[in-house]
C-alpha cells in the first residue's frame, strides 16, 4: 500500500456514514478496501454508506454468519466481506473470492487483516478507532492507499475536523 495517509475525526454516526458514502461515490470497479476495526467501532455504519455512495437502498449488514453479501443494484456492485469468523483461508477459495477480488464491483473486506496473504498488494485500507476520551461518538478514520486526487474525501467534513499526515 502507499505511504500516504489521511487522517479524518468524524463525531457522529452522521459523519462517518458521509464519509462512506463519499468513498462510495468514489470507487470504481475493481477497487478493494479493507477496514479495521474493534466491534461495535463503526465498520457497518461506514459501510452502509459506502453502500449509499454506490446508489444502493438495500439494507446493509454484515455478513459475519454467510462471509460475503453482494449487492448488485447500484452502479456498480458492491461486494461486502466479513472474515471475522473464518476458519482458513480455504473458505476464501471455497466461495471463489478472486472472481470477486478481480471483478467488476468493489469489494470492502471487514477484519482483512485475517486473510493478508491473499490480498491485493493495491488495496485501499481504513482503520477506525475510538478515543473515548474525546467523546463517545469520536472516531478517527485513517485511510492508506488512496491516490492523491482520491485524496479530496476530506472535502466532506468540516476542516476542523480533519488532518493529513504524510501528504506532500
Amino acid at each position: 500500500m502507499c505511504k500516504d495517509k489521511i487522517v479524518i475525526e468524524t463525531r457522529s454516526a452522521d459523519e462517518t456514514f458521509a464519509l462512506g458514502k463519499k468513498i462510495g461515490e468514489m470507487a470504481v470497479p475493481g477497487g478493494i478496501y479493507t477496514l479495521r476495526g474493534d466491534l461495535g467501532v463503526g465498520k457497518t455504519v461506514l459501510t452502509q454508506g459506502v453502500a449509499a455512495g454506490l446508489g444502493i437502498t438495500e439494507a446493509i449488514s454484515s455478513p459475519t454468519f454467510t462471509i460475503l453479501q453482494i449487492y448488485e443494484e447500484g452502479r456498480i456492485p458492491f461486494y461486502h466481506f466479513d472474515v471475522y469468523r473464518i476458519g482458513d483461508i480455504e473458505e476464501m477459495e471455497e466461495i471463489g473470492y478472486d472472481d470477486y477480488f478481480f471483478g467488476k464491483g468493489i469489494c470492502l473486506i471487514e477484519w482483512a487483516d485475517l486473510i493478508q496473504e491473499i490480498l491485493p498488494e493495491k488495496r485501499i485500507g481504513i482503520t477506525i478507532e475510538k478515543d473515548l476520551e474525546k467523546g463517545f461518538d469520536y472516531r478517527r478514520i485513517t485511510i492508506e492507499g488512496a491516490k492523491k486526487e482520491q485524496m479530496d474525501i476530506l472535502n466532506v467534513l468540516p476542516a476542523d475536523k480533519r488532518q493529513e499526515e504524510g501528504m506532500l
